[in-house]
């Protein structure tokens, strides 16, 4: 049951729903586009399924959410209604205060490559890399090599064809079009737009190797939609 804070005053009410842990990040990727709740689990990978299950139910009671049936394959998805459309503009003006104010704080305890790659395959926008497909190989540095239970996470593949994105932890088997070598702190930095593509590349920190793909791998043309957590687009 939410906590009363006794006053009428509308922040008050407001925050009654939106002060809730975890509460802005499921409404950041609901407005964002995510709709399962199996996606919706990797955007809060500290969540429990159960907790993920219960604030989803509580948004739902609020009108905020409802839950759709896909038609081709049956599975549940949540929508976001218009009483919580109307609080993008809200959400995007957080990202950006915390953009100016606490993204230079960023402690190793924020980093996490699994959230940082489902992150970049939801926001890269495959339209614009052209028709055909096109595959991008991340290769992370860091030693010792970054693990997650029994899995190395240190090599991801993004592929993109007819539109959409697959995030791949095994090698898919195609020919890479653009490689890049980076740590775990750079890319995120990158990533967040603390710092320019070019920045990263001249430090060291990051260096790209392209096969006829170059405006890609010097950063001068961002490939990705905006959103909250990015505020802008990666810095280029």
């Amino acid at each position: 049951m939410v906590k009363s804070y006794g006053q009428y005053c509308p922040v008050a009410r407001a925050s009654e729903i939106l002060s809730q842990r975890w509460t802005l990040l499921l409404l950041r990727d609901l407005l964002g586009g995510i709709r399962r709740f199996n996606d919706l689990r990797r955007g809060v990978p500290l969540m429990s399924p159960s907790l993920l299950s219960r604030r989803l139910k509580e948004l739902e009671k609020w009108g905020m959410v409802v839950r759709v049936r896909d038609p081709r394959s049956g599975a549940v998805e949540y929508s976001a209604t218009p009483m919580a459309l109307e609080l993008r503009p809200v959400i995007d003006l957080l990202g950006a205060w915390g953009q100016r104010w606490v993204r230079n704080r960023l402690i190793d305890d924020d980093l996490d490559v699994n959230l940082l790659m489902w992150d970049v395959s939801l926001r890269v926008d495959p339209d614009r890399f052209g028709s055909g497909r096109t595959v991008i190989g991340v290769e992370y540095t860091d030693r010792p090599r970054l693990k997650k239970d029994d899995w190395w996470v240190d090599k991801w593949w993004l592929v993109m064809a007819d539109g959409e994105s697959d995030l791949c932890l095994r090698d898919p088997g195609f020919e890479v079009d653009l490689h890049v070598l980076t740590d775990l702190r750079t890319m995120t930095k990158v990533w967040m737009g603390d710092i320019p593509v070019r920045a990263a590349l001249r430090s060291g920190g990051s260096n790209c190797s392209a096969r006829g793909r170059s405006r890609t791998a010097s950063g001068t043309g961002c490939r990705c939609r905006p959103t909250p957590c990015t505020n802008a687009s990666p810095s280029r």
